[in-house]
């Protein structure tokens, strides 16, 4: 039988990081706990940014993990934008992670201008009580990033996963940096979106961050014998490996933070 001691959320003290990984299945959430991971952000269908993942995704992580899991609660790839349908969705998702004791769940909600949804993040949050809220990278789809992160402080959200509105972390270095002297404290500021063990300690160093983002990602092949190159079930062009959480690059990127 599996055991899983309890994982409680505790903002670290100065000088002690947090490494969240995005994991795109319980195998990859596994790997991230057995590298040395304090989170991870559970998720499906990366290549679309990842999407809320299915109940029993969560109820095993939930079971059998002593790390924190936070579901990411989006309905579908593409913007930010839902309509009714896809918020009721969101919040149904959001009941089923309170049922399960999930320690948080992350969500981002944007109005067709650009702006952050602060009627319906506030709906959501409500909703999530007691689970504490994170916000993912809508925030750097946003038409202000300064603007955006009052609201997401006013509105009670515990940390931002952001790339500093750039195409990763490294090119928005300095955004993220200026992120964090203005959250003071008061948000935690994640740096994410291409972070690895090559670059992590430079972002660390840098930003003055304390939580950091990645996927920790390799191309597992598949073990199958018989391939059939005819036929297409998706849209990848190498139906016959799939990306999964590598616990070695986890460590590695535990071992940068440690030194």
């Amino acid at each position: 039988m599996h055991q899983r001691s309890s994982a409680v959320e505790a903002k670290p003290p100065l000088g002690v990081w947090r490494l969240e990984i995005c994991a795109n299945s319980y195998t990859s959430a596994l790997a991230a706990q057995n590298g040395g991971a304090h989170r991870v952000e559970l998720c499906e269908n990366m290549a679309e940014g990842g999407t809320t993942p299915s109940y029993a995704q969560i109820k095993l992580c939930k079971e059998r993990l002593n790390i924190q899991v936070w579901p990411i609660i989006r309905p579908r790839g593409g913007d930010f934008l839902y309509n009714d349908d896809e918020f009721d969705l969101m919040k149904e998702d959001i009941k089923i992670c309170k049922t399960l004791n999930c320690d948080g769940v992350v969500f981002g909600i944007l109005k067709d201008n650009g702006e952050i949804d602060v009627k319906r993040c506030a709906a959501l949050i409500e909703l999530a009580k007691p689970m504490p809220v994170a916000f993912h990278r809508a925030f750097d789809m946003s038409i202000n990033l300064e603007k955006a992160l009052e609201e997401l402080i006013e509105l009670g959200f515990v940390r931002v996963l952001t790339s500093g509105g750039a195409n990763n972390a490294f090119e928005g270095i300095e955004t993220i940096a200026k992120l964090v002297n203005r959250a003071a404290g008061k948000i935690e500021i994640m740096p994410g979106a291409g972070i690895n063990p090559s670059n992590i300690a430079t972002i660390a160093t840098k930003t003055g961050a304390k939580n950091f983002h990645s996927s920790a990602r390799i191309n597992v092949k598949s073990k199958m014998k018989f391939l059939n190159s005819d036929a297409k079930m998706g849209s990848i062009k190498d139906e016959y490996q799939y990306q999964q959480t590598s616990a070695e690059l986890v460590k590695q990127m535990v071992d940068k933070l440690n030194k």
